[in-house]
């Protein structure tokens, strides 16, 4: 192949990519208008439930709910990203397998798993819009205020939940292969609770858990109004190694039980 035409055919992936990119996007801008009810729904029941964790907590500690409302409201608000990421792709791709369409993301030109990202990637987007809507609803409910730098906010907490990407990744390809485990893809969601809630707990390993490094870092973004340069190199370099790392777990365990899925031929069935 010519210099010219190796450059034509990358310029074509790119073109390609950004097709994707693109059509991925308009589905879940589709999907929103067209069922606004259940976006809304989904707003509507995050913010009752906060709203049962903040007054039943008040009823319940009194002092100590208020005193810490601000660390509450910060780690309600990852919760509902993470958990809007790790859907994105795990409960995406089982549904995908239930429907039986999962062969048709197989068979396109870009492989199953960049068409995965970017379906993951355009639903967290989706995810950010409604998250900041409960977190205004938060601060209505709760009368408090935060430090809100958007660069410092979008860029902690997109690399916070990109190691939740890497989960939804290995959950997604567990379920292509063993397909019913939607009660386990569930009990995980539960789990980020606690991985949130590690820098509590002041225990050095756990910074390299999902979640944990990124909710301490995000804690002092939005409550001590720290801006991204003012962190230390080290913990912004620790946050990227977290979020590639899982990342690319995520990837390794997806390629392989859907190669395996391949190999047992269960790939398209249910």
């Amino acid at each position: 192949m010519t210099a010219d035409g190796a450059d034509g055919a990358a310029a074509g992936a790119r073109a390609g990519y950004l097709d994707l990119a693109r059509a991925v996007l308009y589905r879940e801008y589709l999907l929103f208008v067209r069922y606004p009810a259940n976006a809304v729904g989904g707003i509507v029941i995050s913010v009752f439930f906060f709203a049962l964790l903040f007054y039943g907590g008040r009823m319940l500690a009194g002092r100590a709910v208020t005193d810490s409302i601000e660390g509450i409201v910060v780690g309600y608000f990852l919760w509902t990203l993470s958990v809007g990421a790790y859907q994105s792709i795990s409960s995406d791709i089982a549904s995908e397998a239930q429907w039986g369409t999962l062969e048709r993301h197989v068979m396109t030109p870009f492989g199953f798993a960049p068409v995965a990202l970017f379906k993951g990637v355009a639903k967290v987007v989706r995810t950010f819009l409604t998250s900041t809507v409960i977190l205004a609803a938060m601060l209505l409910v709760t009368g408090t205020t935060l430090q809100l730098s958007a660069i410092t906010v979008v860029a902690v907490a997109s690399l916070t939940i990109a190691s939740v990407l890497g989960l939804g990744f290995a959950a997604g390809g567990v379920a292509v292969l063993y397909k019913r485990i939607g009660n386990w893809l569930n009990l995980l969601q539960f789990g980020f609770i606690l991985l949130i809630s590690a820098p509590v707990f002041d225990l050095g390993w756990t910074r390299l858990l999902p979640l944990a490094h990124g909710s301490a870092l995000l804690q002092r973004a939005m409550v001590d109004g720290t801006r991204l340069w003012e962190f230390p190199a080290a913990d912004l370099a620790l946050l990227v190694g977290v979020a590639v790392g899982y990342v690319l777990l995520g990837s390794v365990v997806f390629r392989y039980t859907t190669r395996r899925a391949r190999r047992l031929g269960v790939l398209g069935d249910y």
